[in-house]
């Protein structure tokens, strides 16, 4: 029987020292760490200022430019975004239809100005182009784009060039006399 004490005391002795050992430690059990704290995306950054449209007069001062016939059309290219030298010729062409047609001087009026939605920083614009007095047709009005120029200034958009100069066509064959 001494054998079964000893065996039950050695267990005993067993299950108190790791019971015990146990009791040791931290009376609670550690509470897991707290995720890292996570930042909620305060949603995009404000927009800037929006920058002032430009004066209505610096559109127009474009289409004057454009439409004077005592303006060589390879001055007129740096009024049209990407113009080259080739297109100087359907430039010159613009002026020269309003004059023959009896247009000129043909006065320009902007309105509606806005910002483009399709391409930033560009300028959209309702143009009414004013006949001269006494000149059947009257007004019409034209949707046109304008873009910055790297020096601040303005110029038509390529596209609306050429829908109203129809930059890469030939030059119509003059007329049979």
């Amino acid at each position: 029987m001494r054998r079964t004490s000893t065996v039950i005391s050695s267990a005993v002795t067993i299950l108190v020292a790791a019971f015990g050992l146990v009791g040791c430690g931290a009376d609670a059990p550690q509470p897991a760490p707290a995720p890292p704290a996570r930042s909620t995306p305060a949603g995009p950054p404000p927009a800037p200022a929006a920058a002032p449209l430009p004066p209505p007069s610096a559109l127009t001062d474009v289409l004057y430019r454009l439409a004077d016939v005592n303006v060589p059309g390879a001055e007129k290219t740096e009024f049209v975004e990407e113009a080259t030298n080739a297109d100087t010729e359907a430039l010159d062409r613009f002026g020269r239809a309003l004059t023959d047609n009896g247009y000129h001087p043909m006065t320009f009026d902007v309105a509606d100005l806005a910002w483009s939605e399709s391409d930033p920083g560009n300028v959209t614009a309702t143009v009414i182009a004013r006949t001269p007095v006494g000149r059947e047709g009257g007004d019409f009005t034209y949707p046109m784009e304008f873009a910055r120029t790297p020096d601040g200034g303005w110029q038509l958009t390529h596209e609306t060039a050429e829908l109203l100069f129809a930059l890469n066509a030939p030059a119509a064959p003059a007329p049979p006399r």
